[in-house]
Protein backbone atom coordinates (compact mmCIF):
# COMPACT_ATOMS: atom_id res chain seq x y z
CA UNK A 1 0.00 0.00 0.00
CA UNK A 2 0.99 3.67 -0.98
CA UNK A 3 1.72 5.77 2.55
CA UNK A 4 0.16 8.92 0.94
CA UNK A 5 -0.12 12.06 3.57
CA UNK A 6 -1.99 15.22 3.15
CA UNK A 7 0.47 17.86 3.16
CA UNK A 8 0.30 20.68 6.02
CA UNK A 9 2.51 23.72 6.84
CA UNK A 10 6.38 23.57 7.45
CA UNK A 11 5.64 20.67 10.09
CA UNK A 12 5.43 18.17 8.27
CA UNK A 13 7.16 18.75 4.33
CA UNK A 14 10.57 18.63 5.52
CA UNK A 15 10.64 15.05 3.68
CA UNK A 16 9.08 16.61 0.74
CA UNK A 17 11.11 19.74 1.01
CA UNK A 18 13.89 18.93 -1.12
CA UNK A 19 11.65 17.72 -4.44
CA UNK A 20 8.94 20.67 -3.77
CA UNK A 21 11.67 23.26 -5.04
CA UNK A 22 12.77 20.42 -7.91
CA UNK A 23 9.60 20.35 -9.17
CA UNK A 24 8.93 24.59 -8.94
CA UNK A 25 12.51 25.06 -10.20
CA UNK A 26 11.26 22.69 -13.40
CA UNK A 27 7.59 24.92 -13.79
CA UNK A 28 9.78 28.21 -13.37
CA UNK A 29 12.12 26.89 -16.00
CA UNK A 30 9.17 25.98 -18.98
CA UNK A 31 7.55 29.30 -17.92
CA UNK A 32 4.88 28.52 -15.06
CA UNK A 33 6.30 30.98 -12.50
CA UNK A 34 2.50 32.55 -13.33
CA UNK A 35 1.45 29.54 -11.93
CA UNK A 36 2.78 28.87 -9.02
CA UNK A 37 2.41 32.82 -7.60
CA UNK A 38 -1.42 32.30 -8.08
CA UNK A 39 -1.61 28.94 -6.25
CA UNK A 40 0.50 30.87 -3.44
CA UNK A 41 2.76 28.43 -2.34
CA UNK A 42 5.21 29.96 -0.64
CA UNK A 43 2.30 31.12 2.23
CA UNK A 44 0.61 27.53 2.32
CA UNK A 45 4.60 25.76 2.67
CA UNK A 46 5.86 28.57 4.97
CA UNK A 47 9.30 28.57 2.50
CA UNK A 48 10.71 31.65 0.02
CA UNK A 49 11.02 30.80 -3.22
CA UNK A 50 14.76 31.27 -4.35
CA UNK A 51 15.23 34.46 -6.61
CA UNK A 52 17.52 31.71 -8.73
CA UNK A 53 14.10 30.01 -10.04
CA UNK A 54 13.01 33.48 -11.35
CA UNK A 55 16.08 34.36 -13.16
CA UNK A 56 16.38 30.78 -14.70
CA UNK A 57 17.02 31.42 -18.41
CA UNK A 58 13.50 30.38 -19.86
CA UNK A 59 13.30 27.29 -22.70
CA UNK A 60 10.18 27.98 -23.53
CA UNK A 61 9.66 30.60 -26.03
CA UNK A 62 9.35 28.62 -29.38
CA UNK A 63 7.18 25.77 -27.32
CA UNK A 64 3.08 25.55 -27.31
CA UNK A 65 2.04 25.58 -24.07
CA UNK A 66 0.91 21.66 -24.32
CA UNK A 67 4.27 21.06 -25.04
CA UNK A 68 5.76 22.71 -22.17
CA UNK A 69 3.50 20.88 -20.06
CA UNK A 70 4.52 17.96 -21.86
CA UNK A 71 8.66 18.73 -21.37
CA UNK A 72 8.06 19.20 -17.74
CA UNK A 73 6.23 15.90 -16.65
CA UNK A 74 9.16 14.27 -18.96
CA UNK A 75 11.35 16.23 -16.75
CA UNK A 76 9.74 15.70 -13.24
CA UNK A 77 10.37 11.60 -13.47
CA UNK A 78 8.19 8.59 -13.31
CA UNK A 79 5.17 9.40 -11.10
CA UNK A 80 4.41 12.68 -13.46
CA UNK A 81 4.99 10.51 -16.52
CA UNK A 82 2.00 7.99 -15.41
CA UNK A 83 0.29 11.00 -14.54
CA UNK A 84 0.40 12.35 -18.05
CA UNK A 85 -0.33 9.12 -19.82
CA UNK A 86 -3.32 8.73 -17.89
CA UNK A 87 -4.74 12.25 -18.64
CA UNK A 88 -4.06 11.73 -22.46
CA UNK A 89 -7.00 9.15 -21.68
CA UNK A 90 -9.01 11.91 -20.67
CA UNK A 91 -10.63 13.79 -22.96
CA UNK A 92 -13.50 14.99 -20.54
CA UNK A 93 -10.45 16.91 -18.25
CA UNK A 94 -8.19 18.65 -21.03
CA UNK A 95 -8.74 19.49 -24.34
CA UNK A 96 -7.21 18.07 -27.44
CA UNK A 97 -4.86 19.94 -28.12
CA UNK A 98 -3.40 18.72 -24.74
CA UNK A 99 -4.60 15.21 -25.21
CA UNK A 100 -2.30 14.63 -28.63
CA UNK A 101 0.52 16.07 -27.31
CA UNK A 102 0.41 14.05 -23.54
CA UNK A 103 0.12 10.79 -25.84
CA UNK A 104 3.51 11.61 -26.96
CA UNK A 105 4.56 10.66 -23.74
CA UNK A 106 7.96 8.34 -23.42
CA UNK A 107 9.43 6.40 -19.99
CA UNK A 108 12.52 7.18 -21.35
CA UNK A 109 14.55 6.98 -18.15
CA UNK A 110 17.91 5.16 -17.48
CA UNK A 111 18.67 2.08 -16.76
CA UNK A 112 19.93 1.53 -13.29
CA UNK A 113 23.04 -0.92 -12.22
CA UNK A 114 23.35 -4.41 -12.00
CA UNK A 115 24.21 -4.21 -8.47
CA UNK A 116 21.04 -3.04 -7.87
CA UNK A 117 19.18 -5.82 -10.12
CA UNK A 118 21.00 -8.02 -7.76
CA UNK A 119 20.05 -6.58 -4.00
CA UNK A 120 16.47 -6.29 -5.31
CA UNK A 121 16.14 -10.19 -7.05
CA UNK A 122 18.11 -11.21 -3.53
CA UNK A 123 15.68 -9.47 -1.29
CA UNK A 124 12.87 -10.79 -3.75
CA UNK A 125 13.62 -13.97 -4.11
CA UNK A 126 16.25 -15.33 -1.56
CA UNK A 127 18.85 -15.70 -3.96
CA UNK A 128 21.05 -13.49 -6.12
CA UNK A 129 20.04 -13.66 -9.85
CA UNK A 130 23.46 -16.26 -11.06
CA UNK A 131 21.87 -18.11 -8.25
CA UNK A 132 18.28 -18.42 -9.01
CA UNK A 133 18.60 -18.46 -13.12
CA UNK A 134 20.50 -20.43 -15.00
CA UNK A 135 21.82 -17.96 -16.70
CA UNK A 136 20.97 -14.07 -16.25
CA UNK A 137 22.18 -10.63 -18.53
CA UNK A 138 23.37 -8.29 -16.83
CA UNK A 139 22.84 -5.28 -19.07
CA UNK A 140 18.70 -4.87 -19.63
CA UNK A 141 17.29 -4.75 -23.23
CA UNK A 142 14.32 -2.73 -22.23
CA UNK A 143 13.75 0.20 -19.40
CA UNK A 144 10.49 2.30 -18.33
CA UNK A 145 10.01 4.11 -15.27
CA UNK A 146 9.08 1.79 -13.01
CA UNK A 147 11.34 -0.98 -13.84
CA UNK A 148 13.35 -2.71 -16.27
CA UNK A 149 13.25 -5.83 -18.26
CA UNK A 150 16.68 -8.46 -18.01
CA UNK A 151 16.82 -11.85 -20.73
CA UNK A 152 17.32 -15.04 -18.66
CA UNK A 153 17.12 -18.61 -18.78
CA UNK A 154 15.43 -20.77 -15.89
CA UNK A 155 17.44 -24.02 -14.38
CA UNK A 156 15.00 -26.41 -16.81
CA UNK A 157 16.23 -24.46 -19.63
CA UNK A 158 13.10 -22.08 -20.79
CA UNK A 159 14.12 -18.70 -21.88
CA UNK A 160 12.32 -16.03 -19.45
CA UNK A 161 12.31 -12.21 -19.49
CA UNK A 162 12.91 -10.77 -15.73
CA UNK A 163 11.22 -7.21 -15.10
CA UNK A 164 12.88 -6.00 -11.90
CA UNK A 165 11.40 -2.93 -10.07
CA UNK A 166 13.30 0.26 -10.22
CA UNK A 167 15.16 0.67 -6.28
CA UNK A 168 12.65 3.32 -4.10
CA UNK A 169 10.66 3.75 -6.80
CA UNK A 170 7.78 3.55 -4.30
CA UNK A 171 9.01 5.88 -1.89
CA UNK A 172 9.57 8.39 -4.77
CA UNK A 173 6.36 7.72 -6.36
CA UNK A 174 4.77 8.41 -2.71
CA UNK A 175 6.85 11.67 -2.22
CA UNK A 176 5.46 12.79 -5.45
CA UNK A 177 1.79 11.50 -5.20
CA UNK A 178 1.95 13.86 -1.67
CA UNK A 179 3.33 17.41 -3.98
CA UNK A 180 0.32 16.38 -6.89
CA UNK A 181 -2.34 16.08 -4.07
CA UNK A 182 -1.16 19.49 -2.49
CA UNK A 183 -0.48 20.68 -5.80
CA UNK A 184 -4.24 19.90 -6.90
CA UNK A 185 -5.81 21.32 -3.81
CA UNK A 186 -4.35 24.67 -4.20
CA UNK A 187 -6.01 24.61 -7.64
CA UNK A 188 -9.24 23.96 -6.21
CA UNK A 189 -8.86 26.91 -3.69
CA UNK A 190 -7.43 29.54 -6.35
CA UNK A 191 -8.64 28.51 -9.50
CA UNK A 192 -12.25 28.25 -10.34
CA UNK A 193 -12.36 26.52 -13.48
CA UNK A 194 -10.92 23.87 -11.14
CA UNK A 195 -13.81 23.47 -8.75
CA UNK A 196 -16.05 21.33 -10.82
CA UNK A 197 -12.92 19.28 -12.25
CA UNK A 198 -11.72 18.46 -8.53
CA UNK A 199 -8.02 17.86 -9.32
CA UNK A 200 -7.31 16.24 -6.30
CA UNK A 201 -10.12 13.64 -6.74
CA UNK A 202 -8.12 12.74 -9.93
CA UNK A 203 -5.08 12.41 -8.01
CA UNK A 204 -6.93 9.67 -5.62
CA UNK A 205 -8.12 7.69 -8.76
CA UNK A 206 -4.61 7.89 -10.01
CA UNK A 207 -2.71 6.58 -6.84
CA UNK A 208 -5.04 4.21 -6.98
CA UNK A 209 -4.39 3.43 -10.37
CA UNK A 210 -0.39 3.39 -10.21
CA UNK A 211 -0.63 1.61 -6.85
CA UNK A 212 -1.98 -1.54 -8.92
CA UNK A 213 1.36 -0.93 -11.07
CA UNK A 214 3.62 -1.22 -9.08
CA UNK A 215 2.99 -4.78 -7.69
CA UNK A 216 4.14 -7.26 -10.02
CA UNK A 217 1.64 -10.16 -8.77
CA UNK A 218 -1.74 -8.19 -9.71
CA UNK A 219 0.01 -8.16 -13.40
CA UNK A 220 0.97 -12.01 -12.99
CA UNK A 221 -3.05 -12.48 -12.25
CA UNK A 222 -3.68 -10.38 -15.22
CA UNK A 223 -1.74 -12.58 -17.33
CA UNK A 224 -3.36 -15.55 -15.87
CA UNK A 225 -6.76 -14.87 -16.18
CA UNK A 226 -6.33 -13.17 -19.91
CA UNK A 227 -4.80 -16.69 -20.77
CA UNK A 228 -7.59 -18.12 -19.87
CA UNK A 229 -10.16 -16.46 -21.37
CA UNK A 230 -8.29 -17.43 -24.75
CA UNK A 231 -7.31 -20.75 -24.00
CA UNK A 232 -9.07 -22.31 -27.20
CA UNK A 233 -8.36 -19.36 -29.41
CA UNK A 234 -5.38 -20.08 -31.80
CA UNK A 235 -5.20 -15.96 -33.41
CA UNK A 236 -3.67 -15.01 -30.03
CA UNK A 237 -0.99 -16.06 -27.75
CA UNK A 238 -0.14 -15.40 -24.15
CA UNK A 239 2.88 -15.41 -22.77
CA UNK A 240 3.51 -18.00 -19.48
CA UNK A 241 4.33 -16.42 -16.12
CA UNK A 242 6.58 -18.07 -13.77
CA UNK A 243 4.61 -17.34 -10.15
CA UNK A 244 7.83 -19.25 -8.24
CA UNK A 245 9.85 -16.57 -9.51
CA UNK A 246 7.42 -13.69 -9.19
CA UNK A 247 7.23 -11.61 -6.54
CA UNK A 248 5.35 -7.94 -5.82
CA UNK A 249 9.13 -6.48 -7.01
CA UNK A 250 9.46 -9.02 -9.57
CA UNK A 251 8.17 -10.98 -11.98
CA UNK A 252 9.37 -13.69 -14.32
CA UNK A 253 7.44 -14.70 -17.71
CA UNK A 254 8.14 -16.42 -21.04
CA UNK A 255 10.37 -14.51 -23.24
CA UNK A 256 8.62 -14.10 -26.77
CA UNK A 257 10.65 -13.57 -30.00
CA UNK A 258 8.13 -11.60 -32.48
CA UNK A 259 7.60 -8.19 -34.85
CA UNK A 260 6.27 -5.46 -33.74
CA UNK A 261 2.88 -4.83 -35.07
CA UNK A 262 4.31 -1.30 -35.96
CA UNK A 263 7.38 -2.40 -38.28
CA UNK A 264 4.37 -3.00 -41.22
CA UNK A 265 7.71 -3.07 -43.72
CA UNK A 266 9.45 -6.17 -41.63
CA UNK A 267 5.76 -7.68 -41.49
CA UNK A 268 5.40 -7.61 -45.53
CA UNK A 269 9.36 -8.54 -46.44
CA UNK A 270 7.94 -11.78 -43.89
CA UNK A 271 4.75 -12.77 -45.46
CA UNK A 272 2.43 -12.31 -43.15
CA UNK A 273 -0.86 -10.85 -44.02
CA UNK A 274 -1.70 -7.81 -42.74
CA UNK A 275 -5.13 -7.25 -43.51
CA UNK A 276 -5.87 -10.83 -41.66
CA UNK A 277 -3.83 -8.96 -38.23
CA UNK A 278 -5.88 -5.69 -38.55
CA UNK A 279 -9.31 -7.90 -38.64
CA UNK A 280 -7.85 -10.35 -36.10
CA UNK A 281 -6.50 -7.88 -33.28
CA UNK A 282 -9.94 -5.70 -33.83
CA UNK A 283 -12.08 -9.00 -33.14
CA UNK A 284 -9.81 -9.99 -30.26
CA UNK A 285 -10.61 -6.62 -28.56
CA UNK A 286 -13.99 -6.75 -29.43
CA UNK A 287 -14.36 -10.24 -27.10
CA UNK A 288 -12.25 -8.99 -24.87
CA UNK A 289 -14.76 -5.93 -24.01
CA UNK A 290 -18.28 -7.56 -25.39
CA UNK A 291 -17.96 -11.37 -24.30
CA UNK A 292 -15.65 -11.31 -21.14
CA UNK A 293 -15.64 -7.93 -19.73
CA UNK A 294 -12.22 -7.98 -19.15
CA UNK A 295 -9.81 -5.88 -21.84
CA UNK A 296 -6.07 -5.02 -22.25
CA UNK A 297 -6.52 -1.22 -21.98
CA UNK A 298 -2.99 0.21 -23.96
CA UNK A 299 -2.71 -2.45 -26.97
CA UNK A 300 -0.15 0.07 -28.36
CA UNK A 301 1.87 -1.13 -31.13
CA UNK A 302 4.98 -1.88 -28.68
CA UNK A 303 2.47 -4.13 -26.33
CA UNK A 304 1.85 -6.18 -29.85
CA UNK A 305 4.16 -8.93 -31.06
CA UNK A 306 3.58 -10.56 -34.44
CA UNK A 307 4.49 -14.53 -34.31
CA UNK A 308 4.74 -17.19 -37.53
CA UNK A 309 1.49 -17.64 -38.30
CA UNK A 310 -0.12 -14.73 -38.14
CA UNK A 311 -0.73 -14.99 -34.22
CA UNK A 312 -1.11 -11.71 -32.57
CA UNK A 313 1.01 -11.65 -28.83
CA UNK A 314 -0.43 -9.28 -26.25
CA UNK A 315 2.62 -7.91 -23.60
CA UNK A 316 2.63 -5.77 -20.56
CA UNK A 317 -0.51 -6.62 -18.93
CA UNK A 318 -0.27 -3.83 -15.93
CA UNK A 319 -3.02 -1.71 -17.05
CA UNK A 320 -6.12 -3.54 -17.35
CA UNK A 321 -9.69 -2.71 -18.07
CA UNK A 322 -13.53 -3.67 -16.77
CA UNK A 323 -16.75 -3.44 -17.57
CA UNK A 324 -19.89 -4.87 -16.53
CA UNK A 325 -22.49 -7.19 -18.35
CA UNK A 326 -24.91 -4.23 -17.78
CA UNK A 327 -21.95 -1.49 -19.22
CA UNK A 328 -21.34 -3.47 -22.31
CA UNK A 329 -25.28 -3.17 -22.94
CA UNK A 330 -25.06 0.92 -22.45
CA UNK A 331 -21.74 1.45 -24.55
CA UNK A 332 -23.21 -1.14 -27.35
CA UNK A 333 -25.86 1.29 -27.29
CA UNK A 334 -23.93 4.12 -27.80
CA UNK A 335 -22.01 3.36 -30.50
CA UNK A 336 -24.72 2.25 -32.44
CA UNK A 337 -26.48 5.30 -32.36
CA UNK A 338 -23.74 7.57 -33.09
CA UNK A 339 -23.68 5.72 -35.95
CA UNK A 340 -27.15 5.65 -36.57
CA UNK A 341 -27.03 9.43 -35.71
CA UNK A 342 -29.85 9.42 -33.45
CA UNK A 343 -29.10 12.06 -31.62
CA UNK A 344 -32.11 12.10 -29.09
CA UNK A 345 -30.99 7.97 -27.96
CA UNK A 346 -27.89 9.11 -28.26
CA UNK A 347 -28.51 11.59 -25.36
CA UNK A 348 -30.38 8.85 -23.44
CA UNK A 349 -26.91 6.71 -23.55
CA UNK A 350 -24.66 9.57 -22.70
CA UNK A 351 -27.23 9.86 -19.28
CA UNK A 352 -26.72 6.46 -18.53
CA UNK A 353 -22.57 6.36 -18.53
CA UNK A 354 -22.16 9.19 -16.09
CA UNK A 355 -22.92 10.38 -13.07
CA UNK A 356 -24.87 13.56 -13.01
CA UNK A 357 -24.04 15.70 -9.75
CA UNK A 358 -26.70 18.51 -11.59
CA UNK A 359 -29.45 17.97 -13.82
CA UNK A 360 -28.03 18.61 -17.58
CA UNK A 361 -29.88 21.01 -19.92
CA UNK A 362 -31.23 18.16 -22.12
CA UNK A 363 -32.29 20.62 -24.66
CA UNK A 364 -28.78 21.94 -25.05
CA UNK A 365 -27.35 18.58 -24.96
CA UNK A 366 -29.34 17.47 -27.52
CA UNK A 367 -28.56 20.69 -29.71
CA UNK A 368 -24.74 19.97 -29.27
CA UNK A 369 -24.98 16.29 -29.93
CA UNK A 370 -26.16 17.35 -33.08
CA UNK A 371 -23.74 19.18 -34.14
CA UNK A 372 -21.53 16.58 -33.41
CA UNK A 373 -23.38 14.33 -35.55
CA UNK A 374 -23.63 17.33 -38.36
CA UNK A 375 -19.86 16.62 -38.88
CA UNK A 376 -19.95 13.44 -39.50
CA UNK A 377 -23.49 13.05 -41.74
CA UNK A 378 -22.43 11.58 -45.17
CA UNK A 379 -19.31 9.83 -44.65
CA UNK A 380 -19.02 6.40 -45.73
CA UNK A 381 -18.29 3.98 -42.11
CA UNK A 382 -15.39 3.23 -43.47
CA UNK A 383 -13.93 6.89 -43.26
CA UNK A 384 -15.45 7.13 -39.35
CA UNK A 385 -13.02 7.58 -37.16
CA UNK A 386 -14.58 6.23 -33.81
CA UNK A 387 -11.35 7.24 -31.55
CA UNK A 388 -12.34 11.04 -32.62
CA UNK A 389 -15.43 10.76 -32.46
CA UNK A 390 -15.60 9.89 -28.95
CA UNK A 391 -13.27 12.23 -27.93
CA UNK A 392 -15.34 14.70 -28.79
CA UNK A 393 -18.42 13.54 -27.32
CA UNK A 394 -16.22 13.20 -24.06
CA UNK A 395 -16.00 17.27 -24.94
CA UNK A 396 -19.44 17.50 -25.08
CA UNK A 397 -19.49 15.36 -21.60
CA UNK A 398 -17.27 17.70 -19.95
CA UNK A 399 -19.00 20.92 -21.32
CA UNK A 400 -22.17 19.54 -19.41
CA UNK A 401 -20.53 19.13 -16.23
CA UNK A 402 -21.15 15.34 -16.27
CA UNK A 403 -18.65 12.70 -15.02
CA UNK A 404 -18.01 9.32 -16.92
CA UNK A 405 -17.98 6.22 -15.51
CA UNK A 406 -14.42 4.89 -14.58
CA UNK A 407 -14.96 1.68 -16.64
CA UNK A 408 -15.55 3.88 -19.46
CA UNK A 409 -11.98 5.70 -19.96
CA UNK A 410 -9.73 3.00 -21.08
CA UNK A 411 -12.62 1.30 -22.74
CA UNK A 412 -12.45 4.58 -25.40
CA UNK A 413 -8.17 4.87 -24.88
CA UNK A 414 -8.37 0.69 -25.97
CA UNK A 415 -10.72 0.80 -29.30
CA UNK A 416 -9.32 4.29 -30.17
CA UNK A 417 -5.63 2.35 -29.93
CA UNK A 418 -6.61 -0.55 -31.86
CA UNK A 419 -8.22 1.76 -34.42
CA UNK A 420 -4.91 3.06 -35.16
CA UNK A 421 -2.91 -0.09 -34.95
CA UNK A 422 -5.44 -1.81 -37.78
CA UNK A 423 -4.88 1.25 -40.13
CA UNK A 424 -1.19 0.97 -39.95
CA UNK A 425 -1.61 -2.55 -40.54
CA UNK A 426 -4.57 -2.05 -43.35
CA UNK A 427 -5.55 1.39 -44.91
CA UNK A 428 -9.22 0.42 -45.57
CA UNK A 429 -9.57 -1.12 -41.99
CA UNK A 430 -13.19 -0.38 -40.60
CA UNK A 431 -13.23 -0.96 -37.11
CA UNK A 432 -17.53 -0.75 -37.11
CA UNK A 433 -18.12 -3.44 -39.27
CA UNK A 434 -15.71 -5.60 -36.85
CA UNK A 435 -17.61 -4.11 -33.74
CA UNK A 436 -21.22 -4.22 -35.43
CA UNK A 437 -21.44 -8.10 -34.64
CA UNK A 438 -20.66 -8.22 -30.98
CA UNK A 439 -22.67 -4.68 -30.85
CA UNK A 440 -25.79 -6.67 -32.35
CA UNK A 441 -25.30 -9.62 -29.99
CA UNK A 442 -24.93 -7.73 -26.92
CA UNK A 443 -28.31 -5.82 -28.14
CA UNK A 444 -30.48 -9.11 -28.74
CA UNK A 445 -29.04 -10.74 -25.18
CA UNK A 446 -31.68 -8.38 -23.58
CA UNK A 447 -34.23 -10.15 -25.61
CA UNK A 448 -32.81 -13.38 -24.98
CA UNK A 449 -35.76 -15.31 -22.54
CA UNK A 450 -33.45 -17.33 -20.55
CA UNK A 451 -31.75 -13.42 -19.75
CA UNK A 452 -35.18 -11.95 -19.02
CA UNK A 453 -36.08 -15.26 -17.19
CA UNK A 454 -33.26 -14.51 -14.86
CA UNK A 455 -33.43 -10.90 -14.52
CA UNK A 456 -37.27 -11.58 -12.92
CA UNK A 457 -36.04 -14.43 -10.58
CA UNK A 458 -33.45 -11.39 -9.57
CA UNK A 459 -35.44 -8.78 -8.89
CA UNK A 460 -38.37 -10.99 -7.25
CA UNK A 461 -35.23 -12.13 -5.13
CA UNK A 462 -33.76 -8.97 -4.26
CA UNK A 463 -37.61 -7.72 -3.51
CA UNK A 464 -38.56 -10.39 -1.06
CA UNK A 465 -35.22 -10.02 0.65
CA UNK A 466 -35.87 -6.18 1.13
CA UNK A 467 -39.34 -7.16 3.05
CA UNK A 468 -37.58 -9.61 5.02
CA UNK A 469 -34.99 -7.31 5.85
CA UNK A 470 -37.53 -4.50 6.57
CA UNK A 471 -39.13 -5.34 10.05
CA UNK A 472 -35.59 -6.18 11.23
CA UNK A 473 -34.34 -2.42 10.50
CA UNK A 474 -37.15 -0.91 11.86
CA UNK A 475 -37.06 -2.68 14.79
CA UNK A 476 -33.41 -1.83 15.41
CA UNK A 477 -34.04 1.97 14.64
CA UNK A 478 -37.21 1.91 17.28
CA UNK A 479 -34.97 -0.12 19.74
CA UNK A 480 -32.27 2.55 19.16
CA UNK A 481 -34.28 5.15 20.19
CA UNK A 482 -35.37 4.10 22.88
CA UNK A 483 -32.09 4.07 24.09
CA UNK A 484 -30.98 7.38 23.15
CA UNK A 485 -28.24 6.42 21.00
CA UNK A 486 -29.56 7.69 17.61
CA UNK A 487 -27.06 9.14 16.50
CA UNK A 488 -26.65 12.23 13.15
CA UNK A 489 -23.92 12.92 11.74
CA UNK A 490 -22.87 15.95 9.55
CA UNK A 491 -20.52 16.48 7.00
CA UNK A 492 -18.71 20.01 6.89
CA UNK A 493 -17.28 21.10 3.59
CA UNK A 494 -14.86 24.00 2.74
CA UNK A 495 -13.77 24.20 5.84
CA UNK A 496 -10.35 23.09 4.51
CA UNK A 497 -9.01 26.84 4.43
CA UNK A 498 -9.57 27.13 8.44
CA UNK A 499 -8.04 23.93 9.17
CA UNK A 500 -4.74 24.98 7.58
CA UNK A 501 -5.04 28.42 9.49
CA UNK A 502 -5.47 26.57 12.32
CA UNK A 503 -2.89 24.41 12.06
CA UNK A 504 -0.80 27.11 11.09
CA UNK A 505 -1.54 29.05 14.03
CA UNK A 506 -0.81 25.80 16.53
CA UNK A 507 2.65 25.21 14.29
CA UNK A 508 3.44 29.14 15.08
CA UNK A 509 2.21 28.92 19.16
CA UNK A 510 4.23 25.52 19.14
CA UNK A 511 7.27 27.64 17.01
CA UNK A 512 6.87 30.37 20.22
CA UNK A 513 6.63 27.91 22.82
CA UNK A 514 10.37 26.38 21.73
CA UNK A 515 11.65 29.79 21.02
CA UNK A 516 11.15 30.76 24.61
CA UNK A 517 11.98 27.64 26.53
CA UNK A 518 15.65 28.00 23.92
CA UNK A 519 15.77 31.85 25.31
CA UNK A 520 15.10 30.90 29.34
CA UNK A 521 17.40 27.67 29.10
CA UNK A 522 20.18 29.94 27.53
CA UNK A 523 19.46 32.22 30.06
CA UNK A 524 20.06 29.45 33.05
CA UNK A 525 22.80 28.44 31.59
CA UNK A 526 24.62 31.86 31.18
CA UNK A 527 23.62 32.57 35.05
CA UNK A 528 25.34 28.94 36.31
CA UNK A 529 28.30 30.11 34.86
CA UNK A 530 28.97 27.06 33.15
CA UNK A 531 32.76 26.43 31.48
CA UNK A 532 33.51 26.89 28.56
CA UNK A 533 33.61 30.21 28.40
CA UNK A 534 34.29 33.01 26.21
CA UNK A 535 35.19 36.51 27.09
CA UNK A 536 33.83 35.07 30.02
CA UNK A 537 30.36 34.45 28.96
CA UNK A 538 29.40 30.06 28.86
CA UNK A 539 29.71 29.27 25.10
CA UNK A 540 26.58 26.91 25.19
CA UNK A 541 24.70 30.18 26.46
CA UNK A 542 25.93 31.90 23.69
CA UNK A 543 24.92 29.74 21.17
CA UNK A 544 21.38 28.76 22.48
CA UNK A 545 20.78 33.00 22.37
CA UNK A 546 22.34 32.92 18.75
CA UNK A 547 20.10 30.26 17.28
CA UNK A 548 16.88 31.84 19.49
CA UNK A 549 17.80 34.79 17.49
CA UNK A 550 17.53 33.31 14.36
CA UNK A 551 14.58 31.61 15.17
CA UNK A 552 12.57 34.68 16.06
CA UNK A 553 13.79 36.45 13.17
CA UNK A 554 12.35 33.72 10.95
CA UNK A 555 9.12 33.72 12.28
CA UNK A 556 8.92 37.79 12.43
CA UNK A 557 10.18 37.63 8.58
CA UNK A 558 7.30 34.88 7.75
CA UNK A 559 4.71 36.80 10.15
CA UNK A 560 5.99 40.31 7.84
CA UNK A 561 5.57 38.33 4.72
CA UNK A 562 2.30 36.88 4.87
CA UNK A 563 0.81 40.44 6.41
CA UNK A 564 -0.09 38.50 9.42
CA UNK A 565 1.06 40.83 11.99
Amino acid sequence: MLNIRKIGVIGRTYRNLGRYRQILSVLFKYGFDEFVDILKIEQYLEISLPMLFKKEPKVSEKMSRPERIRRVLEELGPTFIKFGQILSTRPDLIPLEYIKELAKLQDDVPSFSYEEVCEVITKELGQPPEVVFQSFEKEPFAAASIGQVHRARLPNNEDVVVKVQRPGIQEIIETDLEIMLHLASLMERHLEEFEVQRPSRIVSVFARSIEKEINYLLEAANIERFARQFLADQTVYIPKVYRQYSTKRVITMEFVDGIKASEVETLQEGGYDLKMLASNGAALIMKQIFLHGFFHADPHPGNLFILPGNIICFLDFGMMGRISRKERTDFADLVMRVVSRDEKKVVDSILKITYQQDQPDREILEIDTTELMDRYVGLPLKDLEVGVVMHHLLEIISRHRLSLKPSFYLLVKATSTIETVGGMLDPDFDIIQHAEPFIKTIQMERFNPRKIMGDIIESGTELVQLFQEIPAGLRDVLSLTRQGRIKIEFEHRGLESLYEHLEQITNRLAFAIVLAAQIIGSALIVLADLPPKWNGIPIIGLVGFLLAGIMGFWLLVSMLRHGKM
